[in-house]
C-alpha cells in the first residue's frame, strides 16, 4: 500500500499573492521510500523572501540548500539522491549554477537533466532545480 507524506504543504495564494493563483501544493512528497521534491529556487523556505537576486550562483546555493533540508525532513539525506532536474533560463548560467550543484553533490553522483527554458514563475528567478531521492530501509 502507498503512504504520501506531505512536507511543508502551502497555498499558491498565500507564495504568490500577485498571481491570481489557489492551488494546494507542498514543497516534498514521500511515497514508499521515494522523496519527490518540488523545484526549488533562489528562496528563503521560512520567509518566501527571494535570495540572490541577479545571481544564478547563489540562487543555485539556495535551491541546493532547500534541497537539503527538505531531503532531510522526509528522512532523507543528499547522499541518497537519485536525480536533479535543472532549468536555467539562460545556458550562460550553466557553468555558474552547475558549479554549486556540483559542491553540493560531491560523491553523491546523481543523474541530472539539465534544461533551458523562456522564464521561470517570477522574473527574479534565473534556476530551478527539483530533486528525486530515496530513503534506505535502514532509516525508515
Amino acid at each position: 500500500m502507498t503512504v504520501h507524506k506531505r512536507i511543508r504543504p502551502f497555498n499558491t495564494r498565500d507564495t504568490y499573492p500577485e498571481q491570481n493563483l489557489d492551488n494546494d501544493l507542498c514543497q516534498a512528497v514521500v511515497a514508499n521510500d521515494t522523496v519527490y521534491v518540488r523545484g526549488q529556487i533562489g528562496q528563503d523556505l521560512d520567509t518566501s523572501e527571494s535570495v540572490g537576486v541577479g545571481d544564478a550562483a547563489a540562487q543555485a546555493e539556495q535551491a541546493m540548500a532547500n534541497i537539503t533540508m527538505l531531503l532531510e525532513e522526509a528522512g532523507s539525506r543528499m547522499e541518497h539522491l537519485v536525480k536533479l532536474t535543472i532549468y536555467l533560463i539562460d545556458p550562460r548560467y550553466r557553468e555558474a549554477v552547475y558549479s554549486a550543484v556540483g559542491r553540493w553533490t560531491r560523491g553523491v553522483h546523481p543523474i541530472s537533466t539539465g534544461l533551458v527554458v523562456s522564464a521561470l514563475a517570477r522574473p527574479e528567478w534565473l534556476c530551478e532545480i527539483d530533486a528525486i531521492a530515496v530513503i534506505p530501509k535502514e532509516e525508515q
